[in-house]
């Protein structure tokens, strides 16, 4: 049998595998001649490298070990790593509503209501409305950026109140002037996501209050107030008044 190694080139390749585990090398080679018998073993058992360390300790045969080690990944290893960024931000919640540049721009002032004052009048339409009164009010900015509620509120269910009428005969005259409120927009109902449409409150001369609840809207809004005309009864003479309340409020 040829001597290993002699007279040759021991190439050895090192090989790191950095992806999937691979086994690491681990090897034991013996080789010999007994009674004129060549023999190899290749990575013995334990009681085969009991007889062939026992058979170098008494001169017969060789030995070629490789053993190689490397600590492991620190942990398991992914091949494709996936990550999700939460982003957050908070928007608040607001209602807006422009009604002019100063306190005098609600004042609602109809003037003289006229009444009928001839005396060439028949006495069942003496002292009676002329005809209606109104008011229009328009806003180009009103709206609220939730869910919301618009509410109006007359402060009297009896509309205008003369509160300075003194005594009169409440068969030909009363002291107040009833009064309807209608409010229109561009909005969508409560919880609702659609496109705008033409959304009214009503609150009629008999009511008080009204309320209607939408999605969040950015529009134009009109008001319009009216009270017709009172021609059952004669208006006693005096100041009439009252107020009207409206409230964008988100939910």
């Amino acid at each position: 049998m040829k001597k290993i190694l002699t007279g040759a080139v021991a190439a050895i390749a090192l090989v790191g595998i950095a992806s999937p585990a691979a086994a690491q090398t681990n090897q034991r080679h013996y080789a010999g001649v007994v009674l004129g018998i060549p023999y190899t073993s290749t990575n013995p058992g334990p009681g085969g490298v009991f007889l062939n360390e026992l058979a170098i300790a008494g001169g017969i045969g060789t030995r070629y070990t490789a053993f190689a080690d490397a600590p492991s990944d620190s942990e398991t290893a992914t091949q494709t790593v996936t990550t999700t960024f939460n982003l957050t931000g908070s928007v608040n919640k607001d209602c807006s509503f422009y009604a002019g540049n100063g306190p005098s721009a609600t004042n609602i002032d109809f003037g003289v209501i006229g009444v009928r004052t001839g005396n060439n009048e028949n006495v069942n339409s003496a002292f009676e409305m002329v005809g209606p009164a109104f008011a229009n009010i328009e806003t180009l900015t009103a709206g609220c950026n939730f869910n919301n509620e618009v509410s109006i509120t007359k402060n009297n269910v009896d509309g205008l109140v003369n509160s300075a009428a003194g005594g009169y005969d409440t068969d030909e005259f009363q002291a107040n002037i009833p009064y309807s409120v209608t409010a229109a927009w561009t909005g969508v109902p409560v919880n609702t996501v659609t496109s705008g449409t033409g959304q009214t409150l009503n609150v009629s001369t008999s009511q008080q209050s009204g309320t209607k609840q939408q999605g969040a809207w950015r529009s134009n809004m009109t008001i319009n107030f009216n009270a017709p005309a009172i021609t059952n009864k004669g208006l006693v003479a005096g100041t009439y008044a009252g107020t009207t309340t409206l409230v964008l409020s988100a939910l």
